[in-house]
């Protein structure tokens, strides 16, 4: 072991991220006092990005098993059977703190990382969706991060060649001072052809493939699992450098290297880098890892040990092979103009060993970095519940179309074409559905069978009710799947929050997991993968974000052609509400926007109803008898119907309010479990029975028509006024001087 040529003091410990105690756990791992290299190791392996060590007792207890499932949590990505021989492969994950730092790289190696935890399961990547949550329009800083995320996201995706076809984007002041960006990606594998991370047999060889390392991200993992102060923005040098071509030619070899069967093991390097892949991929097999650094590709002269295992350099892989093949995987990887390099083998010993020139610079027990890091089952307190609120006890600000034209014009549900149209949505001429709809719409290899997914959840329900805000998520992205006829197979999660050690933010944390759960089990949607980012907050404000487990759907559709859309097809269908009347307007958003409220409870979730209705109007879907679908969600049963009429240039006349339910509550309510059908007359008997034999609530509410939105009693606005309002808000902020 080389000396320690530096003097390890608690002021060097804290800036790792690591707390005394954790420091003396280190000792005694060690029975001595760390080098350098073995302290930046620790602090990689053991802060919560790649430990989990807040949130590991809770996820164990989410479902992740069922008849499709291949591989649940703990590999790259989820892998679930969709017949015929082929498996889909997602995941969502985050980065939040890299894209707050430096907007356009942050949200573009997010986008890189998450494709390279799906290819290397074995999938050719199809999809990308993404989760995005800013401060408010007003706050200095918001501009600035939305057009650098939306270009980052827009500047890998579309380079890379994979179409970006769905996801969020809300603002609220919580997020002011920590962006978030939650990125998703969607790939097709064989069944007989899936890759883990899971190190196999001693003496093999560990091969570093890809772009050289530099010098960019070290630490990057460290500062993810670390609150912002004031001196966040010197953290830029953390933050990676992502180069969506030189990922492109990754993938082509990795599928091309893994179709020779030479691949025994294979590990991205994303947070904390070699660090990090090395000692899962052994720690996964019970082996040992020796790693020679000298023979790492490097970019730039004189890098260190410790830089080199910290690095979080994009674009790179790990991978243990069968020596037998080992120069048919150079060749592989000299015809993609990658580099190929072996770096170590693999041993019997146990011991994660880094070397350089002959001197160790490390010599750790793997298992205890791996699988065996610290665990807490931190001090939670349960969220205050709120009242319920009843409808008529709240005072309309306007009438009901004036209510809707402000409604449709406020940030949370003005229309996102700006953002998606950043994004190349259709190559691979796969892409059914656009962006814009309940859910985006993939064929699978130009054939019949498609898939449907989506990205959901309801922050502010979250903050009113941790558990049925947890609940509400899961069940959204279900409704989102069935509303375009998919059976939901699967879900992934991104679950941000503050920090850990504040009890109220960690039962924040437990009530939404429990939430999560409960609607996973009893909606069959089990969790497949996931990721969870923590101290999204600000050190020097105190303020936290809203809790935000998103929630990333996958639904199988066996005939794309039996789907629907949001969008009106033509004049004089008849519109119909799946569910039952709705008057809850507690934690809406009409009224945070237009009576500057944020209180009342959320609106409860029956998982029951959810199912039963879902899998009732996923049937109608099925058989053809659906022109157009869409779930109620934000802003209620009006706004939902106006998004069908704008979508589709076709107008609607409706019923006024039923008895006994005041208008403001009956059309922007947010009650849950509701979807909103146009059906043709010709078919709207076979519809009722078909519901009423389901047991599903149903009521017809009015008829498509002209190009105006008009409601008896109520009065009418058209299509274009609602348009320009919906359009505009959007374009007019983000063109704004600053």
């Amino acid at each position: 072991m080389i000396p320690n040529d530096t003097i390890i003091t608690p002021e060097i410990v804290a800036s790792h991220g690591l707390k005394p105690d954790e420091y003396d756990r280190l000792l005694a791992l060690l029975g001595r006092t760390p080098t350098m290299t073995e302290l930046g190791i620790t602090s990689a392996m053991w802060n919560e990005h790649c430990s989990y060590k807040s949130s590991r007792v809770h996820l164990k207890t989410l479902p992740t098993k069922g008849p499709r499932v291949i591989h649940g949590p703990g590999e790259n990505a989820g892998v679930v059977d969709i017949g015929d021989g082929m498996a889909v492969v997602f995941k969502m994950e985050s980065h939040n703190h890299p894209s707050y730092i430096e907007p356009y790289q942050g949200a573009a190696t997010g986008v890189g990382g998450i494709l390279r935890d799906v290819f290397t399961m074995g999938a050719r990547p199809i999809a990308c969706l993404n989760a995005l949550r800013f401060g408010a329009p007003e706050h200095p800083k918001t501009r600035r991060l939305v057009a650098g995320v939306v270009a980052g996201i827009a500047g890998y995706g579309n380079a890379f060649g994979v179409p970006t076809v769905g996801g969020e984007v809300n603002f609220h002041s919580a997020y002011d001072g920590n962006c978030l960006v939650n990125a998703m990606a969607v790939g097709i594998a064989r069944t007989n052809a899936i890759f883990t991370s899971e190190a196999t047999g001693v003496g093999r060889p560990i091969v570093y493939l890809g772009s050289k390392t530099g010098r960019d991200g070290i630490h990057g993992a460290t500062m993810a699992s670390d609150v912002f102060s004031e001196g966040s923005d010197e953290k830029r040098p953390t933050v990676q450098v992502g180069d969506p071509f030189a990922e492109k030619l990754l993938l082509e070899a990795c599928l091309e290297l893994m179709a020779t069967g030479a691949v025994i093991a294979i590990q991205d390097m994303g947070a904390a880098g070699l660090t990090c892949s090395a000692v899962e991929m052994g720690a996964k097999g019970g082996l040992g890892v020796q790693l020679d650094l000298e023979k790492v590709p490097t970019r730039e002269p004189g890098m260190t040990p410790y830089e080199i295992m910290l690095s979080e350099s994009q674009e790179r892989m790990l991978m243990v092979l069968d020596p037998a093949k080992e120069a048919v995987a150079r060749d592989v990887f000299i015809k993609w103009g990658l580099d190929f390099a072996v770096v170590g083998h693999t041993t019997d010993t146990g011991r994660f060993v880094i070397s350089m020139h002959g001197d160790v610079y490390a010599d750790m027990p793997i298992q205890e970095l791996g699988d065996q890091s610290p665990l807490y089952n931190r001090p939670w307190v349960a969220s205050v519940k709120r009242p319920t609120l009843a409808a008529d006890s709240i005072k309309p600000p306007c009438g009901t179309l004036e209510a809707l034209q402000r409604l449709m014009a406020t940030p949370d549900l003005a229309s996102r074409r700006w953002v998606w149209e950043h994004y190349d949505h259709v190559i691979g001429g796969d892409t059914v559905q656009l962006p814009g709809g309940d859910a985006a719409i993939v064929r699978i290899e130009g054939g019949a069978k498609a898939l449907a997914m989506t990205t959901d959840v309801t922050p502010r329900y979250c903050f009113a009710d941790p558990f049925e805000g947890g609940k509400q998520a899961v069940a959204e992205a279900w409704r989102n799947l069935s509303s375009v006829g998919a059976l939901p197979i699967a879900l992934t999660d991104n679950l941000n929050f503050g920090s850990p050690e504040r009890p109220e933010i960690m039962g924040q944390f437990v009530g939404c997991v429990r939430g999560i759960g409960e609607a996973a089990r009893v909606l069959d949607f089990p969790v497949v993968s996931g990721n969870v980012s923590l101290y999204n907050e600000n050190k020097v404000t105190g303020n936290a974000i809203l809790p935000t487990p998103a929630i990333g759907g996958v639904g199988l559709i066996e005939d794309w052609r039996k789907t629907a859309s949001v969008a009106f097809k033509a004049s004089g269908h008849a519109i119909l509400l799946i569910g039952g009347e709705g008057s809850h307007l507690g934690a809406s958003i009409y009224l945070r926007e237009l009576l500057m409220r944020e209180d009342g409870a959320p609106p409860p979730v029956d998982l029951t109803v959810e199912k039963r209705n879902g899998d009732a109007v996923r049937h109608l879907i099925g058989s053809g008898l659906v022109k157009a679908c869409h779930d109620v969600s934000d802003g209620g049963l009006l706004v939902a119907v106006a998004e069908m009429a704008l979508a589709g240039g076709i107008g609607a006349k409706l019923k006024a309010e039923p008895k006994g339910v005041p208008a403001h509550a009956w059309f922007f309510g947010e009650d849950q479990a509701r979807y909103v059908l146009a059906v043709a007359k010709d078919d709207l008997e076979t519809v009722m029975a078909r519901l009423r034999d389901a047991g599903t609530p149903v009521q017809q509410i009015g008829e498509t028509a002209g190009r105006t939105l008009t409601i008896s009693r109520h009065g009418s606005i058209s299509l274009g006024d609602l348009l320009k309002s919906h359009e505009g808000w959007f374009p007019a902020f983000m063109n704004a001087a600053n």
